[in-house]
This record gives C-alpha cells, structure tokens and sequence, in this order.
C-alpha cells in the first residue's frame, strides 16, 4: 500500500480492449482449427474443455429438432417412425457459440420418413 492509500485497478484503454477482444478472437479460431485436426482424442477433449472455460460452448444437437437457421443439413437417414421426422440424428461437425453468438453451426444429420 502506499501512502496514498491502496491502488486502484487500472481500466484499459479502449484501443487496448478491442485489441485483445480481437487477439481472442484470433485464438479461439486457432483453437477450433486445432480441435479439427487433432487426432487424438485426449487432445481434442483438452482443447474443448479450455475454449468451454473461456465461453465457448460445443453444440451437438443429437436428438433436437433440426433448425436451418442454427443448423447445417449434412445429410439425411431414413426412418420409419414419423415422430423422428426432422429429428438430428448425429452430429457430423460440432458447432460451437462463443457466449451465446454463433460461431460455426453445426453439421448434422437429420432423420427423414420415408
């Protein structure tokens, strides 16, 4: 402490802010580029876990109802119950938000009756 009395927290400059909130960005595009090329799958957990913890969320919509606006068709499995019509039924590619804004939607494939 000095004797001017306990320190204050120091507020970033506005250039400052938006370089880091751009530097995040960046990273987070590395690390979603890494997740895709990992082979192993130890590796890929880690990377998921460390972008989950800074607010990027994995989506893998197994058993929602597909949405084109949140989801990608990457292709289709027929189905005898109607029910499951437009039904997600894997995930091909995970999708991931970043505090709620889309990142990558997710590819997906979805049940079709027939």
């Amino acid at each position: 402490m000095s004797a001017q009395g306990p320190a204050r927290p120091t507020v970033p400059e506005q250039g400052n802010l938006e370089a880091a909130l751009a530097d995040r960005d960046m990273l987070i595009r590395l690390c979603l580029y890494a997740l895709d090329r990992a082979r192993s799958a130890g590796v890929a957990e880690r990377i998921e876990r460390g972008l989950a913890q800074v607010g990027v969320t994995a989506l893998r919509p197994d058993g929602e109802a597909f949405d084109p606006s949140r989801h990608e068709a990457g292709g289709t499995v027929p189905v005898d119950d109607p029910a499951l019509d437009g039904v997600v039924a894997e995930t091909e590619v995970v999708g991931f938000t970043d505090r709620g804004r889309l990142l990558r939607a997710p590819v997906v494939t979805v049940y079709t009756s027939a």
